[in-house]
C-alpha cells in the first residue's frame, strides 16, 4: 500500500500570535501556550493514509478530531506542519491550487448534509460538476448514476425537504462522489440520524467502499461505529493522537489508560475480524461465505445447528479459509 495522505508534526494553534511561537522552528509546551492565552486544538499530529483504506479519527467532544480533518484540507490553515497529498505538500500549495484539488480530487460529507433546498436531488448532486463547467448533460448523467449508486432511483426530481433525513444524507454522499474523488473526507455523517437509520447508513457506506475502494478519513465521536468501519483509528485527546492502530489492537492492546477506558465496555467479538481467525479451508466446504471483513460477532449467528465451519470470503468473493466453530466459541468466552 502507497500512502496517499501524510501529515507531519501539524499544529493548529487559535489566538493572537500563535505564529510567532512556531517561528524559531521549537515546539512550544502546554505551558507557553497558557502563559500567551492560546489554544492548541491540534498538537503535533503525525499519521500515514494508505491509499483505499478506511482511517477513521476519533475522540470526545473538544478532542480536536474536526478540527485536524478540516486542516488536512486546509479548510482551516494549519499554525504549522506539513501535509502532503500524492506527494504534494498542500501548505505550500496557492489558493487556487487548493481549489482545484478540492474540486477534482477531494469529496467532503458533513453532519449537516448542506443540501441547496430549492435544487432537486439531481440538481443538488450534479452541482459540483456544475461548478467545474461540466456540461449539463455529462453532468447530469453522471448525477444519475451517483444517484442510482446510492440507492434513490426514481427521487431524482424531489426537493431536499420532501426527503428523509437518511435520504438527505444519501444524497449528500452522491454529491461528493460525483466529482470521482480520490480522497473522501467524512465528518460525523451520521451523528444526526436516527439509530435504525444510522446502522443503515453505516450498511451503505460499506457498500460503496466495497464497490469505489476509496481512501477514507472518517471522524466519528462513537467507538462502535469506529470499529465497525475502520481499517485503522486513530484516538485523540486534548488535540494529540493517543493510540493508532487496527480495531484489534486498540481493544486488544491498549496503550494509555485513556484508551482503555474507551475500549473497557467493547466485546472482543466485536471488534476480532473472521480474518484475523481464519483457518485452511477444508475440502469441500461450500454454502454461503462469510466476508473476511465481517466481525466474529456478526458472523457467529451463521453457525447454525451441526455447522462446524464457514467458507471464508475475500474482497473479491474467492474462498481464502474457513471460520471454526471452536474458535468463535473460544474468543466469545474471552468477553
Amino acid at each position: 500500500m502507497n500512502a496517499k495522505l501524510v501529515c507531519r508534526d501539524v499544529w493548529k494553534v487559535f489566538g493572537s500570535g500563535a505564529a510567532d511561537l512556531f517561528a524559531s522552528g521549537q515546539t512550544p509546551s502546554s505551558s507557553q501556550l497558557d502563559e500567551a492565552g492560546l489554544v492548541g486544538a491540534v498538537r503535533d499530529v503525525n499519521l500515514d493514509v494508505q491509499a483505499g483504506e478506511i482511517f477513521v479519527i476519533m475522540g470526545l467532544s473538544g478532542s480536536g478530531k474536526s478540527t485536524l480533518v478540516r486542516c488536512l484540507s486546509r479548510l482551516i490553515e494549519p499554525t504549522s506542519g506539513e501535509i502532503l497529498f500524492n506527494g504534494e505538500n498542500l501548505l505550500a500549495a496557492s489558493d487556487a491550487r487548493m481549489i482545484e484539488i478540492r474540486r477534482h480530487q477531494m469529496g467532503m460529507v458533513f453532519q449537516n448534509f448542506a443540501l441547496l433546498p430549492h435544487m432537486t436531488v439531481l440538481a443538488n448532486v450534479a452541482f459540483p460538476l456544475e461548478v467545474q463547467g461540466v456540461a449539463r448533460a455529462d453532468r447530469e448523467a453522471r448525477a444519475r448514476q451517483m444517484v442510482e449508486l446510492v440507492g434513490l432511483s426514481g427521487k431524482e426530481d424531489f426537493f431536499p425537504r420532501e426527503l428523509s433525513g437518511g435520504q438527505q444524507q444519501r444524497v449528500g454522499i452522491a454529491r461528493s462522489l460525483a466529482v470521482e474523488p480520490e480522497l473522501w473526507f467524512l465528518d460525523e455523517p451520521f451523528s444526526a440520524l436516527d439509530p435504525l437509520i444510522r446502522r443503515e447508513m453505516q450498511d451503505e457506506f460499506m457498500r460503496l467502499q466495497s464497490v469505489l475502494q476509496k481512501t477514507i478519513v472518517f471522524i466519528t465521536h462513537d467507538f462502535d461505529e469506529a470499529i465497525r468501519l475502520a481499517d485503522r483509528i486513530a484516538i485523540m485527546k486534548d488535540g494529540r493522537i493517543v493510540q493508532c492502530g487496527t480495531p484489534e489492537e486498540l481493544v486488544l492492546n491498549p496503550a494509555t489508560d485513556y484508551v482503555a477506558e474507551f475500549t473497557r465496555n467493547v466485546s472482543k467479538a466485536k471488534v476480532v475480524r473472521v480474518r484475523s481467525i481464519v483457518k485452511p479451508a477444508p475440502d469441500g466446504l461450500n454454502g454461503a461465505a462469510v466476508p473476511e471483513r465481517s466481525t466474529v460477532a456478526e458472523a457467529a449467528p451463521l453457525f447454525t445447528p451441526g455447522v462446524e465451519a464457514l467458507r471464508v470470503a475475500d474482497a473479491e468473493g474467492k474462498t481464502c479459509g474457513a471460520l471454526l466453530r471452536a474458535d468463535v466459541v473460544d474468543l466469545m468466552m474471552q468477553g
